[in-house]
């Protein structure tokens, strides 16, 4: 069985198990950690894919890039590590001769030691400021130019389509209101004023309450970082890079995500029938060019999930490239 290593930091990668299983590591092989977060999984990579394996591994976040550069300083030989947004990770890849691969992992959403540091202005539960990029390359908008700037009904658009907050128009109106007065400039002026409006408590359909503004903040970091956009040119990245026969491996942790992700997977393994009578190449017929390998993602067990809470929404999915 395998065991996650510790190495130099106290985080845990969530499915690092069933990832690096769904990777098919072969000794000698290249792959790339498109999140490298505090390399857990690359970590997990570079042991199996030892003694000439080699890894390419991406992150924006320059202070996570650091952690797992000192995790991964037994395989330094073998691991490439570069500041960047794994939607480039196909041109990363070209300019260091890194292509084709035999894997492609993605862990997408925000870490536990980035929530967990309050100067990061990911969470509500310490004050810090309304930031919530994840990294310096992300440009100059932050959560506090969404909330003190943005129309109203753009508000509304963001914290129910990308947050799905049942109460987004309630919340923008709101902030509105209270930014006329005073701009928003910490977490927790921002979570004190959700938490007022709603009552204390959140209206949505969860089996266990959540805070308020949970929903609002998800929508928030998921916009400052361009993250969907990301995801979907990053998918079409990993294609680009894959060999035949690689493995595309992405952990995903909202809904909207793993529904860009499937709906990826499955147009990208479907076949289009032809029209009677209409020659093939006027039809534009396509051909697949993935396999679904887990027609039902993959969820944390119940020791995981107790252990680590973030791995109770995770789900993986897997797909080759044909």
């Amino acid at each position: 069985m395998m065991t996650q290593p510790l190495g130099n930091s106290p985080h845990f990668s969530v499915l690092w198990r069933e990832s690096l299983e769904a990777l098919n590591l072969r000794a000698g092989g290249r792959y790339i950690d498109g999140t490298l977060g505090a390399g857990g999984h690359a970590f997990g990579i570079l042991e199996r894919i030892a003694p000439d394996g080699q890894l390419l591994g991406l992150d924006v976040d320059s202070i996570a890039l650091e952690i797992a550069r000192k995790r991964l300083e037994p395989f330094s030989d073998n691991a490439k590590l570069v500041q960047s947004n794994f939607s480039g990770m196909a041109q990363v890849a070209r300019e260091l001769n890194f292509s084709p691969v035999q894997g492609v992992l993605l862990d997408l959403g925000v870490s536990s030691m980035q929530l967990d540091n309050p100067a990061r202005g990911f969470s509500f539960q310490g004050d810090g400021p309304l930031d919530m990029r994840l990294g310096e390359t992300q440009g100059d908008l932050t959560a506090a130019r969404i909330v003190n700037e943005w129309r109203e009904e753009d508000l509304v658009k963001i914290f129910f389509e990308v947050g799905e907050e049942p109460q987004a128009r309630r919340f923008a109106r709101a902030i509105v209101e209270t930014r006329q007065h005073a701009q928003f400039k910490t977490t927790l002026e921002l979570a004190h004023l959700l938490q007022r409006v709603s009552g204390g408590r959140s209206v949505g359909r969860e089996k266990k309450p959540i805070h308020p503004a949970t929903k609002v903040f998800q929508a928030l970091r998921i916009t400052v970082n361009r993250e969907l956009e990301n995801l979907r040119s990053g998918l079409d990245a990993a294609m680009e890079t894959l060999e035949p026969g690689g493995r595309l491996v992405v952990i995903t942790f909202h809904s909207l995500e793993d529904r860009i992700v499937k709906h990826f997977i499955r147009d990208a393994a479907s076949e289009r029938e032809n029209l009677p009578g209409v020659p093939v190449y006027l039809a534009q017929a396509k051909i697949p060019t993935l396999k679904i390998i887990t027609k039902k993602p993959l969820e944390a067990g119940t020791e995981e999930q107790a252990s680590n809470r973030r791995s109770r929404s995770a789900k993986l999915r897997i797909a080759e490239k044909i």
